[in-house]
């Protein structure tokens, strides 16, 4: 980027102690790429979305730059307020559907703890409001933050639980809702959509940034793990109940708040084998860690639509550095991905994106091979929800350059053009070949 071009950029943010957060008058916004801190260039930068969030960073120090010289600058004093303070850098999380570009400009060496898992996002400031380094990879009126009025929420939960089922399931779906604010469990009781069916208790992985489980206590987890086994008659009931009367239904096996459900294999077929004898309505999912290929075959066979298989890479060192797998490897998610195409699912690979490390040359040349190798359906980009500095800290050393998180799309889009980019998982309509979105 030419000198003339960084006095256009936003300008810093930072926040005090309290999370006031203040724009600087002269030092511009600046990201980071890995471990690296880089200029943001203004195509990569987007109004922050409405639903967006804004987190303070306490102990980070924000990193700017000087629009003069270019050079990048530790910012640990500044006056704000009528006060003098060291400041703490500020970071944008984005609402679904949209792929951030850069990580927030930081200092993390004086912090003493764990940043809680969401997935932070550069940010800066300019006349027209926030900025944040970031594309929308896919829109969904589905997953709409607008379409989750939590006054329509409450009398929909009252009204399933005296007129539909009231169970241990449903219960624990009812916290998912309120308390966690589960978009999935809300669409359950507004009867329409994606709903979720959690149903184990364990785990085979051990994932850097486990929603339901941290028992190292380095951080707290994001939801409360499912911690009875629910029946296969409530499963069903719940099943049959929402494809039946639900717009664009799906239900899913295999949530952010339980383990993993392949390890509950037995119990998910029996479940969708009686499902699909009572209903061939809607979209029947599974979210995996695709651990158990016997297993998925087993679920497929019983009448499974779809699937989705998590990965946060395609190299198998960065992947068991980050799932630390137990009693599996990355070659059995291979084989996992592959069943499922034999047995025609529609089946999506939920990639944990992460700027720097997913966009590295040789990653995505590992991707474009895993997804020749497997005739992939689609390709979820989320963002990895974990703190920057925990999750570099944990991946293998690379030599290898990141070429930009927009770039990588189109890489993927141009080798593979029959591959659906995006978020949100999609409902399956059935055809006489197999399953398409």
């Amino acid at each position: 980027m030419q000198i003339s071009d960084l006095a256009k950029l936003p300008y810093l943010v930072f926040a005090d102690e309290q999370g006031n957060i203040y724009d600087h008058p002269y030092l511009r916004m600046a990201g980071a790429v890995g471990e690296r801190i880089v200029s943001v260039d203004g195509a990569c930068l987007i109004p922050l979305p409405e639903y967006s969030k804004l987190f303070f960073l306490p102990g980070c120090l924000p990193i700017g730059m000087d629009p003069e010289t270019g050079r990048f600058v530790v910012l640990d004093s500044i006056e704000a307020g009528g006060k003098r303070f060291r400041p703490c850098a500020v970071a944008a999380f984005l609402e679904p559907g949209y792929v951030r570009t850069h990580l927030p400009a930081a200092e993390y060496s004086e912090k003493r703890y764990y940043l809680p898992m969401w997935s932070y996002t550069a940010v800066g400031f300019a006349e027209d409001g926030y900025l944040a380094a970031g594309f929308q990879i896919e829109y969904c009126e589905r997953w709409d933050p607008r379409n989750y009025d939590d006054q329509q929420l409450l009398p929909a939960i009252e009204a399933f639980l005296s007129e539909v089922h009231d169970g241990p399931l449903v219960r624990h779906l009812v916290r998912c809702a309120t308390d966690n604010h589960c978009f999935a469990a809300k669409n359950l009781f507004l009867r329409r959509w994606e709903a979720p069916l959690p149903v184990s208790r364990a785990c085979n992985a051990a994932c850097l940034g486990c929603l339901s489980a941290q028992p190292d206590g380095l951080f707290d987890a994001s939801h409360d793990r499912l911690d009875f086994c629910p029946s296969k008659e409530e499963i069903v009931k719940i099943a049959v109940g929402h494809l039946e009367v639900a717009e664009d239904a799906i239900v899913s096996f295999g949530q952010g708040c339980e383990g993993e459900p392949l390890t509950e294999a037995r119990l998910i077929a029996e479940s969708v084998a009686e499902i699909r004898s009572v209903t061939n309505r809607g979209t029947i999912n599974l979210n995996t860690n695709g651990s158990l290929p016997g297993a998925v075959e087993t679920i497929a066979e019983a009448g499974l639509d779809s699937i989705r298989i998590s990965l946060n890479s395609a190299r198998s060192d960065f992947y068991r550095a980050y799932y630390r797998p137990r009693g599996y490897d990355f070659e059995d998610v291979v084989e996992s991905i592959k069943i499922a195409r034999k047995n025609g699912l529609y089946t999506m690979v939920n990639l944990l994106v992460f700027p720097g490390v997913s966009d590295q040359e040789e990653e995505i040349e590992a991707l474009i091979g895993l997804i020749k190798e497997t005739d992939l359906n689609f390709l979820h980009l989320k963002n990895l929800n974990i703190d920057p500095a925990y999750y570099l800290e944990c991946m293998p050393s690379s030599g290898s350059e990141p070429v930009g998180m927009r770039k990588m799309t189109e890489i993927l889009r141009s080798a593979h053009p029959n591959l659906q980019l995006g978020y949100f998982n999609q409902p399956v309509r059935k055809s006489g070949t197999g399953h398409e979105a």
